[in-house]
């Protein structure tokens, strides 16, 4: 594919021109006891705050991030691109209490997002030059900053986990198709191949509640 830049400049990184803004959310009952709270959580300057509580709650990584990682280098990978693990020799010179924390910025959810996607395009052969993975994962970087899109609730759960900080954990039961062979393959791990739907459709002509929708499910 070739890819051309609509909102972002080459060699510029695509949150140069958006400004950020550090906040804290709090989520309570209707009794007003807390259900959740964060602090100095890094948003574009103009995302509501239902839109960083949502972020905040929700979608970043609460634990297991690394402090410090390391390249994966793979053969005709491009640096920028490769996958990364946790660095144990850096990591041991960091306090233990402080080798893993939570994700606390807005961008470290779009870059894996992003990085992830480029990453799974370019393993796919989907990009005809690297410059045009790098303009997708910069363009859907700021359109993920610029709210112009938005992917479903497991892409910001999952995507990206195993990419950007070497998260994993045993598999889950789901299947990927290998592109190299076309094959369906039940997965060995959660994160580098996760599943990241939330809606499973049956047909072209699918459904929802009349005979043979996707609540029909609900009784069979």
């Amino acid at each position: 594919m070739r890819i051309s830049r609509h909102y972002t400049k080459k060699n510029q990184s695509p949150y140069q021109e958006i400004e950020f803004r550090s906040a804290s959310s709090e989520i309570r009952n209707p009794d007003g006891s807390v259900v959740f709270s964060a602090e100095d959580i890094e948003v574009p300057d103009n995302w509501s705050q239902v839109a960083l509580d949502v972020l905040a709650q929700k979608y970043l990584r609460k634990a297991g991030v690394p402090a410090a990682t390391r390249p994966i280098p793979e053969q005709d990978l491009p640096e920028w691109l490769t996958a990364r693990k946790p660095d144990p020799e850096k990591l041991a010179h960091v306090p233990r209490e402080s080798r893993t924390s939570g994700e606390t910025k807005a961008t470290q959810v779009f870059d894996r997002m992003a990085g992830a996607w480029t990453y799974w395009g370019w393993k796919a052969g989907y990009f005809d030059q690297e410059e045009d993975a790098q303009t997708f994962r910069d363009e859907l970087r700021y359109m993920l900053a610029k709210q112009i899109a938005a992917p479903n609730s497991p892409q910001w759960f999952n995507t990206g986990l195993h990419w950007a900080y070497g998260i994993d954990g045993p598999p889950q039961g789901h299947f990927y198709v290998d592109h190299s062979t076309g094959k369906v393959n039940q997965s060995n791990s959660a994160y580098e191949r996760p599943q990241p739907h939330a809606c499973f459709i049956q047909s072209v002509d699918d459904d929802l509640v009349n005979n043979g929708g996707i609540m029909d499910l609900w009784v069979r």
